[in-house]
């Protein structure tokens, strides 16, 4: 698998890897945001994830965007039900809604600058491009993937 390779690179290297959810782990629904834990789990990339959580150096996190508050509790309960080994503390899930005026690609990149690197390299992976985009902008660092890496 080719994001295995690239993280073999780094293995004496601490990585900390933040995973998208609607795209890359959860099937995106255009038009319907709410009932999240209807989402059809992508089972292939969650089981390459949950192989790539086992490796020593890897702290694996949940970086994702809801466009209501109430989205939280329903992507924590998805991620309980298809993908448990992403620990709760590592699950950084971001409401629209307690942030007004703030895009998807504007909260991610934020709250990235945020996170202590403490000789960590970052990884993201994400399906949007537009956040890809911004996180590069702002945090040229970080190694960005697009979804597609876990489909090899």
């Amino acid at each position: 698998m080719f994001l295995k390779n690239v993280i073999d690179k780094y293995e004496s290297n601490k990585i900390k890897l933040f995973v998208d959810m609607d795209g890359v782990i959860a099937d995106y629904d255009v038009g319907n945001p709410s009932g999240y834990d209807k989402k059809r789990p992508l089972i292939t990339s969650i089981a390459k994830l949950k192989e790539i959580s086992q490796l020593e150096n890897i702290e694996l996190f949940i970086l994702s965007v809801s466009k209501k508050d109430e989205g939280i509790e329903q992507k924590n309960y998805w991620l309980n039900q298809y993908a448990p080994f992403f620990k709760e503390e590592n699950r950084v899930i971001i409401s629209k809604e307690s942030n007004e005026g703030f895009l998807a690609k504007d909260l991610k990149s934020n709250y990235l600058k945020q996170v202590k690197r403490d000789q960590s390299i970052l990884m993201v992976i994400d399906d949007d491009p537009q956040v890809l985009k911004q996180i590069s902008k702002d945090n040229p660092d970080v190694a960005l993937f697009k979804d597609t890496v876990l489909v090899d």
